[in-house]
């Protein structure tokens, strides 16, 4: 296990892969650690080096109590590629971690080589409610959450499986501290700005049955983008890289190649 000690705890993150590869670095979902992204760094660590870090309140990151920005998500992201020198990576976030990936590629894009969004947005129409569901999860905790998350996370096809079972309790152990104040950090969010100051090559991948960051917010996305591409991606709902690891895994290693 590897961590960063900063003021606010450590920064819990794995660093795997050849040493002289282009890095990529992983961003995980909010209700997820960086276990998430295992099936992507099995299929693509032996052309890149793998860099995956749990985000602030999950995992094995510490959780302030408070809430969170996404430029405080964002500095995290910095100050990591700092702490290991690396001065510039392709970046890849879903959900949470695309939102997190628009501010980072916007306010610092000369450490990004690229940056892939994956069922993201620029922001979210209800920010009330994330204001409530915060609230809820500080009196509550998360296990009221689990089952709409789930049906919303997977298609119904594949929602029977083992690892779906698996994804539930990794969402269960999330620290309900960590999971509101990134609630919070959603709510006040205004990512457009950011989008359109973007000036790497950016992708972005949505599934086609994500009813939370839908197709449509993708869409918005590339439009905002000076230089980005949509995939879409079949019989997938908000969590495509474990849903379809395959299918992401071939298009993101083709978006890469092109950048080199």
């Amino acid at each position: 296990m590897q961590f960063l000690h900063n003021d606010d705890g450590v920064i819990h993150y794995a660093l795997e892969g050849p040493a002289d590869a282009p890095v990529i670095m992983f961003a995980n979902s909010l209700g997820t650690d960086f276990r998430m992204w295992d099936a992507m760094a099995a299929r693509l660590g032996d052309r890149y080096r793998i860099l995956r870090y749990d985000m602030r309140g999950h995992g094995l990151t510490t959780a302030p109590p408070r809430s969170y920005s996404m430029a405080g998500l964002a500095d995290d992201c910095i100050a990591l590629l700092d702490h290991l020198e690396l001065d510039q990576v392709h970046f890849c976030g879903l959900s949470i971690g695309g939102m997190v990936g628009q501010q980072l590629a916007g306010a610092h894009g000369e450490r990004l080589a690229s940056v892939t969004l994956c069922d993201t947005t620029m922001r979210m129409p209800e920010p009330e409610m994330w204001r409530e569901r915060a609230r809820q999860v500080r009196a509550e905790g998360l296990e009221g959450l689990a089952d709409g998350t789930m049906e919303r996370w997977f298609t119904a096809a594949f929602r029977d499986t083992p690892t779906v079972a698996g994804i539930r309790n990794m969402f269960l152990r999330t620290s309900p501290t960590g999971y509101a104040g990134c609630c919070d950090a959603i709510a006040e969010m205004d990512l457009e700005p950011m989008a359109a100051a973007i000036d790497v090559p950016a992708l972005v991948i949505v599934g086609e049955d994500d009813p939370g960051t839908p197709v449509s917010a993708a869409e918005a996305l590339v439009e905002r983008i000076r230089d980005a591409r949509i995939r879409i991606i079949p019989e997938a709902a908000h969590l495509p890289c474990v849903e379809q690891p395959a299918l992401v895994a071939d298009m993101l290693t083709a978006f890469l190649a092109g950048q080199r």
